[in-house]
């Protein structure tokens, strides 16, 4: 009986182990994000896309989850739910200092130069300018997300700069739309008078006939910042093989899909490294975002 008892607890054992070993771990799946900076269908398109191309590329399984915001995304990163993700350029410096070894790996060819447009309701009677556009004080103004650097970070930077004064004490009331969509919501229906967001949705939602001119129109550009990043986490080496992080930023930097690109959109991507994001980083401490 005990012999029996044995060999049945050896048989069990056996399978445990063999399941275990043609089962896939955590670590044959590379997960990834992005900070939600559109409404969440658009992202679920583009990311799906993304996945799959990944997927053929890396040999490996690659899945997209979403997030609510772009705080979350920057948590999803340290607590190594994923390891690899879409930021912005605040968001990629927040993560990468929460993650020490992590590298921007990649970034579209026009993130070096990446701007904000700053939007204003009709009926304010504010005009496109190519100077900043100090008939904003007083009025109602929304931001995007918090954590956004299109559509908070830089926008404030330039307002702080313009005006020597916090945005509290510029504008009747602030607000923080939560994304570009809803930030050019907001300020066409008029819920806020002036808006700054992300220059590349502004047009995306031009090309989809979801912007009034008779409503809403564009009164300022900012100057060209550094933004939007790939970002991986310094520990995918270890977990996926050697040369692992250089695998990923070629299979990204040789995307040459069209719908994939258009989605972005980009042109391209081109390779990325930390360094590009110092002056988010610098701009960011000096606001008072990020703390020494």
């Amino acid at each position: 009986m005990k012999s029996t008892l044995k060999e049945v607890t050896k048989v069990v054992v056996i399978a445990m182990v063999a399941t275990l070993c043609v089962s896939p771990s955590w670590s044959n799946e590379l997960v990834f994000t992005a900070i939600p900076d559109q409404d969440t269908s658009r992202l679920e398109q583009r990311f799906g896309k993304i996945a799959d191309y990944l997927s053929q590329k890396l040999g490996i399984a690659v899945r997209y989850i979403p997030v609510k915001s772009y705080s979350a995304s920057v948590q999803a990163f340290k607590n190594n739910e994923v390891q690899l993700a879409w930021f912005g350029g605040l968001s990629g410096v927040q993560a990468r200092l929460g993650v020490p070894g992590s590298v921007a790996i990649a970034q579209g060819v026009e993130d070096p130069y990446f701007i904000s447009y700053f939007i204003a309701n009709t009926s304010t009677g504010l005009a496109f300018s190519e100077k900043f556009p100090k008939d904003i004080a007083g009025k109602t103004f929304t931001f995007g997300s918090k954590g956004s650097t299109s559509g908070r970070l830089m926008p404030e930077f330039f307002v702080r700069e313009a005006f020597e004064k916090t945005p509290d004490d510029i504008f009747k009331r602030v607000g923080f739309s939560g994304d570009h969509s809803k930030t050019l919501a907001l300020v066409q229906s008029g819920s806020y008078e002036v808006g700054a967001m992300n220059y590349k949705v502004w047009r995306k939602e031009v090309e989809a006939g979801k912007v009034d001119p008779t409503k809403v129109q564009v009164i300022w550009r900012t100057p060209p910042y550094p933004d939007y990043n790939w970002t991986i986490r310094g520990d995918v080496d270890k977990t996926f093989g050697d040369g692992f992080t250089k695998k990923v930023q070629q299979a990204i930097t040789d995307i040459d899909d069209p719908a994939i690109l258009e989605s972005f959109p980009r042109g391209s991507f081109i390779p990325a490294d930390n360094s590009l994001y110092q002056p988010i980083l610098d701009t960011a401490i000096e606001v008072g975002i990020i703390r020494k």
